[in-house]
């Protein structure tokens, strides 16, 4: 049984410890734990940084200097969940700052090609709405916004 939970491995080409303290300065109870760095026998150079532990908003990663073999894409992503438009902001301005780019319905992708999907709190129960029309018209704003509108999703809703 796992008993300290799961730990996200993000791959990438000599940037781990760069990132690790991105997403450290991005999100709240986040922290650097250990950085590995390679020995004699490799795979890198020795002294140079193989793996950082970090925590980021309570959830473990480790992001390892695998090597350009990979990439992300879109097929894994992460939600942040906002409970006010000032966190939405806030994440959607850091995460696509300095390379990132927006997408839509929520959706980016950060200056290191990781997606992200930036969400109300809300979201959920208004397009989930047990009135079809009310789901629909929540749904139809959202597929027409980049960075999400908290206020203009709540007035499409409400059928304003």
């Amino acid at each position: 049984m796992a008993s300290e939970g799961f730990t996200t491995c993000l791959w990438f080409d000599g940037q781990a410890e760069e990132a690790a303290h991105y997403y450290v300065s991005v999100f709240e109870d986040s922290r650097i734990g250990r950085i590995n760095r390679c020995t004699e026998a490799g795979p890198g150079p020795a002294g140079s940084v193989i793996a950082v532990d970090f925590t980021a908003n309570g959830h473990r990663f480790v992001a390892l200097n695998g090597g350009p073999q990979f990439r992300f894409n879109e097929s894994v992503s992460f939600q942040i969940h906002c409970g006010s438009q000032k966190e939405i902001d806030h994440y959607w301005t850091a995460l696509t700052e300095n390379g990132g780019a927006p997408g839509p319905c929520g959706w980016l992708k950060d200056r290191y090609g990781v997606s992200w999907q930036v969400v109300p709190d809300a979201l959920a129960d208004m397009v989930g709405d047990a009135d079809p029309e009310k789901a629909a018209r929540t749904t139809r704003a959202m597929f027409g916004m980049s960075k999400l509108d908290i206020a203009a999703l709540r007035r499409a809703h409400a059928g304003e």
